[in-house]
């Protein structure tokens, strides 16, 4: 393993740009609020930068690319994915992305698991962003479409582009831990980046989840963890939960919330917020490299710069245990 020798790994630093809001996730952003986000996040020490087609049907790259090609190339780290190729769509040009990107729907997205698929996919996303080279290739979201593609076409795919130079590392985005799970196990990845299932308030494996023993498998294969969706859907991200709270994308049952609400009360009693130790938090696993969180406005990167550098506690993780709130 550790294809990149460590050298990438160093590069990520704790806190990484995630680039679903600059692709107008929910809501559209002008060009200028968005390379101000992007810059924002360089000048605050953030020198790993996650983009994908997904994002915005391309948006994401071209703006994150925009703002980087003006940095030293070797001074940052780009990820970005393959699995979805973008297909121009003429008869939908007049309609906006149904899958909650606030753009015009002149693309649509296509699962391409082939070697050629790949290939393309990587071309495309390399023009879109302007650069020389991508970093890491993520397979993305495989268990939405077909896990048997995964394993037995795209994941080879990405072993031979790597081994071929074309990108520096590989790994798999996913918000299944059974699914990255089976990832991990069929191919020779360098990084998982791992959505929403290793936070406060979810841990692979717990209350009966897939993905038991996960993070300890990458430990043990060396690959990196990158902790995305840390605070799963929102219910993690105020000090103070409001009752209209998002988990997963949904409003919350009242039995998260319940969950929830002892995290918080917790936090504050250690005299930290909520926010704070769920940034943290995924650093409880030695397997985890990097948390990389979303932004579409340039005060969000100081937030979360911010929360990244507060101290927490020992004693907090302790107590946390103790009241059987957190596993690890």
């Amino acid at each position: 393993m550790n294809h990149d020798d460590g050298q990438l790994r160093d590069q990520l630093g704790r806190l990484g740009f995630g680039g679903t809001g600059v692709g107008n996730l929910y809501r559209a952003i002008p060009d200028g609020q968005a390379a101000a986000t992007i810059q924002a996040a360089w000048d605050a020490g953030i020198r790993y930068f996650d983009t994908a087609p997904h994002y915005g049907l391309g948006l994401s790259e071209r703006r994150i690319g925009e703002v980087l090609a003006a940095k030293p190339r070797q001074e940052f780290v780009l990820s970005t994915k393959v699995g979805r190729v973008l297909v121009p769509s003429p008869a939908t040009t007049d309609t906006k992305d149904p899958e909650g990107f606030h753009v015009p729907a002149d693309f649509r997205r296509e699962w391409d698991p082939s070697e050629a698929g790949v290939r393309r996919s990587i071309e495309d996303s390399l023009e879109r962003l302007g650069l020389d080279y991508i970093d890491i290739a993520y397979l993305h979201d495989p268990d939405v479409y077909s896990m048997d593609d995964a394993v037995e076409s795209a994941l080879p795919a990405l072993e031979k582009v790597r081994t071929e130079g074309l990108v520096r590392a590989i790994g798999v985005g996913t918000n299944t831990a059974g699914a990255a799970l089976q990832c991990v196990e069929a191919a020779d990845l360098d990084f998982l980046m791992l959505a929403g299932r290793f936070t406060m308030l979810e841990q692979p494996g717990s209350d009966g989840r897939p993905g038991a023993g996960l993070l300890d498998r990458c430990l043990e294969l060396g690959t990196g963890v990158v902790s995305v969706g840390v605070y799963n859907s929102g219910i993690l991200a105020k000090p103070e939960l409001p009752a209209d709270a998002h988990y997963n994308y949904a409003q919350a049952s009242e039995e998260v919330l319940e969950r929830a609400r002892m995290l918080a009360g917790t936090c504050k009693e250690h005299g930290v917020e909520l926010p704070t130790a769920a940034i943290q938090y995924p650093f409880r696993h030695p397997a985890v490299v990097n948390v990389t969180v979303r932004a579409s406005r340039p005060e969000q990167i100081s937030q979360s710069a911010g929360r990244m550098a507060a101290k927490v506690p020992e004693e907090l993780w302790q107590d946390l245990r103790e009241r059987g709130l957190i596993r690890v």
